[in-house]
């Protein structure tokens, strides 16, 4: 067995973690990956998608408990985090698409704000669970697309109701950290992360299930954005990272807040149109692209993205692993495994998450 398979191992043993949104993308691939390494998942959200990760992943079967239900049900929210007693809470649940967010504002407001202020007023009520980490996003920060990587400490903005509804959920639980939760000695932290990518991810309006679907169907892709440029990376290694963070904050003698970012190798800053290029290479069929015209005020979208992680390199010794080739060959492979045989989904997932703990 690989050294830090055993040292995570030897750390979740049992270890109950409280998973918000873990029916989701990311949440499921999270799942799959506490799973592994031994620790006991528990999970509130909404009830999984037809066609989700979580569903043909079976993942219901590895979770000590699933509770379904709304971010915004404050009772039953808090009902099902003291139920379930956990050692560690993961708040991913969120409204995640940008153009979903234009319309409907109000529903994106109220999950990703008023949704975190629900975790934040549950762990000042509770008060026995004091690791908690709130996932936001990369897009929190003002960005008038400089060329530059944004620190954490850079200022906070969001043009779009999505972007702006996490820098909310940021100050909210700055502040919450700073006026109550520190007093309490309970540790919270926000995380963001690069534009996560990987097998399993079937959501509208997103590049990678789009050239999929586009491949699937012998269809053109049309692009709204192609020259954008966006830090992408493969959703495993975050998630590494806030295993990581967890286990520094648990650690550490003093109780923690303020935020972290996760991005990609500089490498990985590419624009959308090169993404489809490189995906387009691993497959004989290839997808043809064209622009989409975009009407005059419509949607509005960064045209530039990036992420400085100096602070969880030296601080968690983490450190993003995977170029862009390797991350786009490791999606189309999990794709051509899932179109093969659906039911191995969960087991492909698995392998692809112990393979990259083995790089280390």
């Amino acid at each position: 067995m690989n050294k830090k398979i055993k040292n995570l191992k030897s750390f979740w043993k049992n270890k109950k973690v409280f998973i918000t949104g873990h029916t989701g993308f990311k949440g499921s691939w999270l799942t799959i990956f506490f799973n592994l390494i031994g620790a006991k998942v528990y999970g509130y959200s909404l009830k999984q998608e037809k066609n989700s990760l979580y569903n043909f992943a079976n993942i219901d079967q590895i979770v000590s408990k699933s509770f379904i239900g709304d971010i915004r049900d404050y009772r039953k929210l808090k009902k099902s985090i003291k139920t379930s007693s956990p050692d560690f809470l993961i708040h991913m649940a969120a409204q995640p698409l940008v153009r979903y967010s234009y319309d409907f504002p109000k529903y994106t407001y109220e999950v990703n704000t008023l949704g975190t202020l629900n975790i934040l007023n549950v762990l000042s009520e509770l008060k026995f669970l004091k690791y908690a980490i709130i996932i936001t996003t990369d897009k929190v920060y003002k960005n008038i697309n400089l060329k530059k990587y944004f620190k954490e400490n850079d200022e906070l903005g969001g043009h779009d109701p999505y972007s702006n509804s996490k820098a909310c959920a940021e100050l909210i639980t700055q502040s919450y950290y700073d006026s109550i939760l520190s007093k309490q000695k309970i540790s919270c932290v926000t995380v963001r992360a690069g534009n996560v990518i990987g097998g399993g991810d079937f959501a509208s309006n997103r590049i990678i299930p789009d050239f999929f679907r586009s491949l699937k169907n012998k269809k053109t892709l049309f692009l709204r954005y192609p020259n954008a440029i966006r830090p992408w990376q493969h959703v495993i290694e975050p998630l590494y990272g806030y295993i990581l963070l967890l286990m520094k904050i648990c650690k550490n003698k003093k109780t923690v807040g303020g935020s972290w970012n996760f991005g990609p190798k500089q490498s990985n800053n590419l624009k959308v149109k090169k993404i489809i290029s490189i995906l387009n290479s691993n497959f004989k069929n290839k997808v043809k692209i064209k622009e989409k015209s975009i009407k005059r005020n419509s949607y509005k979208e960064s045209v530039l993205l990036k992420l400085n992680s100096d602070k969880s390199k030296k601080t968690l010794r983490w450190r993003p692993s995977y170029n862009i080739y390797k991350t786009l060959k490791l999606i189309s492979d999990w794709q051509i495994n899932f179109m093969r045989n659906k039911k191995n989904i969960l087991q492909t997932s698995s392998k692809q998450i112990i393979n990259y703990i083995n790089q280390f």
